[in-house]
């Protein structure tokens, strides 16, 4: 049932609630669902009159790559000072403590271009690189510069050359910037602290009395901007103005921290000065671990890595019986076990704070260069792929990181970031990987799964489903952890994926079925 209105919109953000009446009194009906008590306006339906995204964005699927693991296009580069090689398919990733930021294994940009087939027949069109800029570490977060590409990758040259073959695919590329901070050894740092008179003195947050700096998480590795700074603004500016052409847009590191340090906040104004320098066909992501919402639905960012709002509740519901991780994604006491109830309260709460546009362009992962891995998460390749089924199903642009694929493991961020398997067939989850391109290919090829509505319609401590609809056609999808009692349809439903036509849903599980309900 669709109910058409037209709205005369005066501020760039129109809450709303639809007040319904019947013979047995009234209710809210808010983003959160109906209540039958007066609530604030924070889970009002949101219609948001700021600049759209751009229109591809809303298609999208996204492939994160670490370029030092992806591949390598030739011999290992010679090993600059800071760093320890290490061998492709035989050195293990060091998990944690001396080491870990410098053990090199060599991947390059050349070496990304020529496995594009592989990023394509997954069904992925956005490919996003974490940071490419030089620096004296593998992950390259701590900066040396901003104005070239590290030439351990292959530099500028590289750069272009991926772009270009990525672009006649119909492909799209994104950058990584961490407008928080830089590295100790950037050019505007090192001439800041060379002279206490220096312009780039003011780029940075210096404490008079004891010539100290801020810096991210009192890393003094990666000393923390100052954006009350014009030149911090004029240059930052620059910088994501001159990567545009060879880039289709930006991930923003730490977007959260960005212009946050005591009394200062100047983080709306920031995203939205650097939005509006991209243009509107530029993409632009902030990293947020977290609740998102405050951030949201102005002319900033136009979407999150929903780690809150999708990541936590996913590996909550499907966490597996023998994890063992004393944290959870930065909350001390590990992964706890929730059931399907908590699962879709945990979904409907964050989605609620959101307009709908700021949802559907936030970022649905599993897993990413910063967690453990989904397949050590969850402890099972069928309830690793029941978690692939919801990012493929649920509403969110999907962001595979490269490897899960295939069903690597990984115990945390820096263990994630294993070498690509190409030549370990014993590394290669096959299933899996057929899965991914099954699973992706159902979402490319569903107009509901990309731009449908969604009406949770049944949650238990094992099962939940869900419709996904468009004005056209409606999907229904069951995911079960465990298997249960059967649950009728009500309506004869077309088997998509994973199912016969019908009107029941079987029992079987752990497994992520969909249907075509015919009207």
């Amino acid at each position: 049932f669709w109910l058409p209105s037209e709205v005369t919109a005066v501020n760039p953000v129109t809450p709303y609630r639809f007040l319904l009446r019947t013979g047995r009194g009234q209710a809210w009906l808010t983003a959160a669902g109906p209540v039958t008590h007066d609530v604030t306006d924070g889970s009002d339906f949101r219609l948001v009159c700021h600049q759209a995204p751009p229109p591809w964005m809303s298609d999208a699927i996204v492939y994160q790559i670490f370029p030092d693991r992806f591949d390598r296009s030739g011999p290992m580069p010679e090993t600059p000072d800071w760093a320890l090689p290490r061998d492709w398919d035989r050195d293990p990733v060091i998990p944690s403590g001396p080491g870990t930021a410098e053990q090199f294994y060599g991947g390059d940009l050349d070496g990304i271009a020529r496995r594009l087939d592989h990023v394509q027949g997954l069904g992925a069109d956005t490919v996003y690189l974490t940071p490419i800029f030089p620096a004296r570490s593998n992950h390259r977060y701590d900066a040396a510069s901003f104005e070239h590409v590290d030439p351990l990758l292959g530099g500028d040259e590289a750069l272009h050359r991926l772009s270009a073959a990525l672009h006649a695919r119909g492909m799209r590329l994104l950058g990584d910037i961490t407008t928080n901070h830089c590295g100790d050894a950037h050019e505007w740092f090192t001439a800041a602290v060379s002279d206490v008179n220096a312009l780039e003195r003011e780029m940075f947050y210096f404490h008079p009395d004891t010539g100290d700096y801020e810096s991210w998480w009192g890393v003094k590795s990666l000393p923390k901007l100052n954006w009350g700074s014009d030149l911090v603004r004029s240059s930052m500016r620059a910088v994501l103005k001159k990567w545009l052409g060879p880039l289709d847009g930006w991930r923003v590191d730490v977007a959260n921290m960005t212009g946050r340090l005591g009394r200062d906040d100047y983080n709306h104004e920031v995203a939205a000065m650097l939005r509006e320098q991209l243009g509107p066909e530029a993409a632009f992501i902030a990293e947020h671990n977290h609740d998102a919402s405050a951030d949201l639905d102005r002319d900033g960012w136009h979407g999150t890595m929903n780690y809150g709002g999708f990541t936590r509740p996913v590996w909550a519901w499907l966490r597996g019986p023998e994890l063992d991780l004393d944290h959870f994604l930065g909350v001390p006491g590990g992964v706890p076990e929730r059931d399907g109830l908590d699962t879709v309260a945990t979904f409907r709460t964050f989605a609620a704070h959101l307009s709908w546009r700021s949802l559907t362009h936030s970022w649905q992962l599993l897993d990413s260069h910063d967690s453990p891995r989904i397949r050590t998460v969850t402890g099972s390749r069928e309830r690793h792929l029941l978690a692939l089924g919801l990012q493929a199903t649920l509403p969110g642009t999907p962001m595979v990181f490269a490897g899960s694929e295939f069903g690597l493991t990984g115990i945390n961020g820096e263990h994630s970031r294993t070498p690509m398997p190409w030549n370990r067939p014993h590394d290669q989850d096959l299933p899996t990987l057929t899965a991914y391109r099954e699973l992706l290919g159902l979402r490319r090829a569903e107009p509901a799964l990309r731009h449908g509505g969604l009406r949770w319609l049944h949650a238990d401590a094992d099962c939940l489903v869900f419709a996904r609809e468009t004005f056209e056609e409606s999907l229904l999808v069951c995911a079960r952890r465990a298997p249960g009692a059967p649950l009728e349809i009500g309506a004869h439903a077309e088997g998509v994926y994973n199912a016969t036509d019908g009107d029941v849903i079987p029992g079987e599980g752990p497994s992520l079925s969909v249907w075509r309900l015919t009207r």
